[in-house]
């Protein structure tokens, strides 16, 4: 749970609402293929499930000690397509639309291309 307050009161947010507009909003760029499980057997798992258990995979949330947030995102790029413009652009549009959603301030945005979709 993340408890902001500012002029308007206090807002509280809880971890999975967070992981879900993050998840909706790197899946909805431009080359990104799927999401990919952040260890192994939780891949398997997904895999073999067809996605219904370990809905969180591919995005880790830490809460930083001045009440901002950093991620850690973990995905798979369509083939033919340009990392740097991939990765560059997921970063923007995820800070933005974090902040845009909830105030809270992302402070940075590590992006893994684990795997590649051909």
């Amino acid at each position: 749970m993340i408890i902001l307050e500012n002029h308007i009161g206090r807002i509280s947010v809880s971890a999975e609402y967070l992981t879900e507009i993050v998840r909706h909003t790197v899946c909805d760029c431009f080359g990104v293929a799927d999401m990919c499980s952040v260890n192994t057997f939780r891949t398997a798992v997904s895999s073999i499930t067809k996605g219904r258990f370990f809905r969180r995979r591919g995005v880790v949330i830490h809460i930083e000690d001045d009440g901002t947030i950093a991620i850690d995102l973990h995905i798979k790029v369509s083939y033919g397509t340009s990392i740097t413009a991939v990765t560059e652009s997921i970063g923007h549009k995820v800070s933005f639309t974090v902040e845009e959603i909830t105030g809270i301030r992302v402070s940075c945005i590590t992006i893994y291309v684990d795997d590649m979709n051909i």
